[in-house]
């Protein structure tokens, strides 16, 4: 590879915060939960990553600065743009801002279509896109009855598993006849009396009870997740055999959990525990910073077995990402680590269509369930480039049932923005305030 290129400029940055960071490719790899050569590649300029998160995971390890974040990201475009046009790797097409036959599309489905953020790095990436947006509309398809638009202040609500009911969508899938508010989308009792009344002739039929209500989502800050039951999708109705109890709030590690608020460092309080980061979050109306990790525990109802046969991803927004401060939960100077989860995946939200994809070396769908058995995934989801409201819908089956639940935050979409360019703030150990990242020493 000759100098000068986009990919040795790319390598030369990523080696030079590696050096810097005086940590091996050992230890960096491990944290990275990545291979350790992968990472000598990406470094040395054999490679060029597919996505930015890691790149920026790796960064932020080595405690690259604001303004090295950014040009970073550049780099990372001019190299992943380069590679495209030589035909190794096609670069991922991601939306492009104001793609009005495509928005057309999406607004049709309820999807929410932004643009990239406003860093230098992010502007640099705009002509080498090229009305993509379809894609992300196909990925959306059946949002409207399934999901309400994100917010800030929703931030800190606990997890849960949403109905998923009968009906059927343009792609022949099962879609959701219990809206997010609990009200049925179906026609209720109440319309087929009035019906009668009017003389459709429907004799005297019993009027169909309207569809119970989802319950009710707890106050924000009560707890990191919770259990509830799904319907099927397929065969005779009633409640699924298995539920899903959803932690929106878990930590990978301190050292890697970040999160945007909208305020300045002296009226937000000191970084939480991890078990009161969901009334911290509540409390400030903070937003996951960079990625956010969730954690998924899987049961069945009954002793019969349940087979878990994925993890769709559904988008139910894409916004520049928040021009808020970002501030880290873990404190600088002390280490951080802790092993690799058995069911550990990773999502990145800048994708076109994200998906749920294993971690190297970890298995992928289906796994089984039941009431003695349960499963617990963890999942990484990655932003960069966007402030991304989304949700996922776990199938199942179970003999001749199955059937799909809603995985959210209580109803609505979590909700995960990049932090490029940001201002960044950090706690120091035994400190009475937040200063600015890297001035602790």
């Amino acid at each position: 590879m000759s100098e000068g290129t986009a990919a040795a400029d790319f390598a030369a940055l990523l080696g030079e915060l590696k050096e810097r960071s005086g940590l091996s490719y050992g230890v960096l790899a491990k944290r990275l939960h990545m291979s350790t050569s992968t990472l000598h590649r990406y470094c040395n300029g054999d490679a060029v990553p597919t996505d930015y998160a890691p790149v920026e995971r790796l960064a932020r390890l080595c405690r690259a600065s604001p303004e090295e974040l950014v040009e970073l990201h550049r780099r990372w475009v001019l190299a992943d743009a380069d590679r495209g046009r030589k035909g190794a790797v096609a670069p991922v097409p991601e939306v492009v801002p104001e793609a009005e036959a495509a928005s057309e599309a999406g607004r049709s489905e309820g999807l929410e279509v932004g643009a990239p953020g406003e860093a230098p790095g992010h502007r640099a990436r705009r002509p080498l896109l090229a009305g993509v947006a379809v894609a992300v509309v196909l990925g959306g398809v059946g949002l409207a009855v399934a999901v309400p638009s994100g917010g800030g202040d929703d931030a800190g609500r606990g997890g849960s598993a949403a109905v998923s009911g009968g009906g059927s969508r343009p792609d022949g899938r099962s879609a959701a006849s219990v809206s997010p508010s609990g009200s049925p989308s179906a026609r209720t009792g109440k319309d087929k009396v009035r019906d009668r009344a009017k003389g459709e002739g429907e004799g005297r039929r019993k009027a169909a009870p309207s569809k119970a209500p989802a319950s009710s989502a707890p106050a924000a800050g009560t707890g990191p997740g919770t259990d509830r039951p799904g319907r099927d999708t397929a065969g005779a109705p009633g409640p699924a055999p298995l539920t899903v109890n959803t932690s929106p709030h878990a930590w990978e590690s301190p050292c890697s959990q970040r999160y945007l608020v909208n305020r300045p460092p002296g009226q937000v309080g000191p970084p939480p525990l991890e078990q009161d980061a969901p009334a911290w979050v509540a409390a400030t109306g903070a937003v996951p910073s960079g990625e956010q990790y969730l954690k998924l525990t899987v049961q069945g109802t009954g002793k019969k077995t349940v087979v878990i046969d994925g993890l769709t991803v559904r988008m139910a927004g894409k916004r520049a990402p928040l021009a808020w401060n970002d501030y880290a939960m873990g404190y600088p100077g002390v280490g951080c680590g802790g092993g690799v989860p058995t069911r550990f995946f990773t999502v990145a939200l800048d994708a076109a269509r994200p998906a749920v994809v294993p971690e190297a070396g970890h298995r992928d769908f289906p796994f089984k369930v039941s009431e003695s058995d349960p499963e617990v995934y963890h999942i990484r989801a990655d932003a960069s480039a966007y402030d991304v409201s989304w949700y996922l819908e776990l199938s199942w089956s179970s003999g001749s049932r199955k059937g799909t639940l809603t995985v959210d935050d209580r109803g609505r979409p979590f909700r995960t923005s990049g932090n490029n360019g940001r201002p960044a703030y950090e706690f120091p150990l035994g400190g009475e305030k937040w200063v600015e990242a890297g001035t602790t020493g």
